[in-house]
């Protein structure tokens, strides 16, 4: 089977954190047609876990797209260094968010975000030996809340619908069923 067939692109709207882009395309079978394309920079999610006290950190921020609160495992992007290693990232991101610096980062894989309509993948850690420091918070994330939950309290809250972040369940279903967690 042939793939679809990209005829023309052109730039609809750009911005510092995302790109955004319509394609005339050709199906396989020779009809046309559009398709809107999302370009974001991939990012990182960690899952921060203290085995020895059975908790993993969590972070959660006011989002403005869904004009709510949730908890989240903590993530970002370096949108203006797309070349720095995801690990260099996820460290950074972890300390910044939530002041814990990571002694031992494994790296669990790598996701698509929404490949329905966006090239944005995330690269999903694994963050033990975890000591306190102090967070760095972008302006932002004035409003993050750092807080550590029992495995059993993320699943039920999973279950409940108070984490409502596709990337925190998937990255989290991941390493369950690696048996990282």
């Amino acid at each position: 089977m042939v793939d679809i067939r990209p005829l023309e692109s052109r730039l609809v709207y750009e911005n510092r954190w995302m790109r955004v882009r319509e394609d005339a395309i050709e199906r396989p079978d020779g009809s046309r047609g559009i398709y809107g394309v999302v370009e974001k920079p991939d990012f990182v999610v960690i899952a921060a876990v203290d085995r020895a006290r059975g908790l993993i950190h969590l972070v959660e921020q006011y989002r403005y797209p869904v004009a709510g609160r949730y908890w989240e495992l903590p993530q970002g992007s370096w949108e203006t260094r797309p070349d720095v290693p995801p690990e260099e990232v996820a460290r950074a991101e972890l300390s910044e968010e939530t002041g814990i610096v990571a002694g031992k980062m494994t790296r669990v894989g790598e996701l698509f975000l929404a490949y329905g309509y966006s090239s944005q993948r995330y690269h999903i850690f694994l963050a033990e030996e975890l000591v306190r420091g102090a967070t760095a918070l972008e302006a932002e994330e004035a409003d993050l809340v750092s807080r550590a939950f029992s495995l059993a309290e993320v699943e039920t809250m999973i279950a409940d619908g108070t984490i409502r972040d596709a990337t925190t369940v998937a990255a989290l279903g991941l390493m369950r069923l690696k048996g990282l967690l």
